[in-house]
């Protein structure tokens, strides 16, 4: 790593870590004013054309015919359904539980990837996720409408579940285009099957206070632009299983910035529910995958002799 990309990734990493956790309590802004369906179809709007214009300036062509179909699903997955359910979740949703119970994820998708992926988790992959399921349990029975079905935190929990699935599909898209580059193709498909609840956005806009303008585009641009763009420096240049050790800090800077925009504080159930997840995902991580360890020794094994950072499959998290 050069001089100028050790000076640089701090704030890369700490952009990434910004912008992404901004999107839960400035979601909740934009919402005062702003349907959850139109919103997530003006914000990635707005994000497709930042995504379209860095394709064009880099001159990078539209993927393959043949995987059109999967850029789609990704696309509809893990932004349109993800994004719906998310919005309509934080009506009710408090912005650090809503952070919390996001991070349930990577359990899900662990659970998916053992019959999809033919991944294992070992004794300590499954107290792992026992663990992070009750405290997922006790943040959403702390919620308004508790667990039950169509309330916030059953929508919130959607939006993890399709994360977790998008998450598997992406590494195809992402190990055939690069990181940005399948970013961009999915953020516009996503855009495109969003657009039939455009124009009911771009009527409420005009008469919305600045407050909600200012909420959407700071979503369009942080969130779903710029995060991803450090990200993918970040993770570049430390790999991601050392990267993926900052996502474990998007809780807690959540809830700073919920408290500094909307003086939202949490609650103790939501606080003790939180550092049961996290326990259970940072378990789940460390100890749970007996494959991925053997991997990460065989290539630490690699470095030390090569002397090269190597690389890693690229993980992204997002709202």
């Amino acid at each position: 790593m050069n001089k100028l990309a050790t000076r640089v990734l701090p704030l890369a990493a700490a952009t990434a870590i910004l912008s992404w956790s901004s999107a839960y309590p400035v979601v909740r802004i934009a919402l005062r004013d702003m349907p959850p369906v139109p919103l997530a179809a003006i914000r990635y709007a707005l994000a497709a054309l930042l995504a379209g214009a860095w394709l064009a300036y880099n001159r990078i062509p539209p993927p393959a015919l043949r995987d059109v179909p999967r850029v789609l699903a990704c696309a509809g997955i893990g932004i349109s359904l993800y994004n719906v359910l998310f919005n309509m979740g934080e009506v009710t949703v408090s912005s650090g539980a809503a952070s919390l119970l996001i991070a349930s994820a990577p359990l899900m998708t662990a659970l998916i990837a053992m019959p999809v992926l033919g991944e294992r988790l070992n004794g300590w992959g499954w107290i792992g996720s026992l663990l992070s399921f009750s405290g997922v349990i006790l943040i959403a029975g702390g919620q308004a409408g508790g667990i039950a079905f169509g309330s916030g935190a059953t929508f919130v929990l959607g939006a993890a579940l399709c994360s977790a699935i998008y998450i598997i599909m992406l590494r195809q898209v992402i190990q055939r285009y690069g990181g940005l580059p399948g970013i961009c193709y999915i953020l516009i498909a996503g855009a495109i099957l969003l657009l039939p609840w455009l124009p009911r956005a771009c009527s409420i806009l005009p008469n919305a206070p600045w407050s909600c303008t200012a909420a959407v585009v700071e979503l369009a641009v942080f969130p779903a632009a710029l995060g991803y763009g450090a990200w993918t420096f970040v993770i570049g240049h430390m790999g991601a299983a050392r990267g993926s050790a900052l996502l474990y800090t998007l809780p807690p800077v959540t809830m700073v910035l919920a408290f500094i925009l909307t003086g939202e504080i949490p609650g103790l159930r939501t606080l003790l529910g939180g550092a049961v997840v996290m326990t259970g995902v940072i378990i789940m991580n460390t100890w749970g995958h007996p494959d991925r360890r053997q991997a990460r020794i065989r290539a630490a094994q690699d470095r030390q002799v090569s002397g090269s950072p190597g690389t890693a499959s690229v993980r992204y998290d997002k709202s």
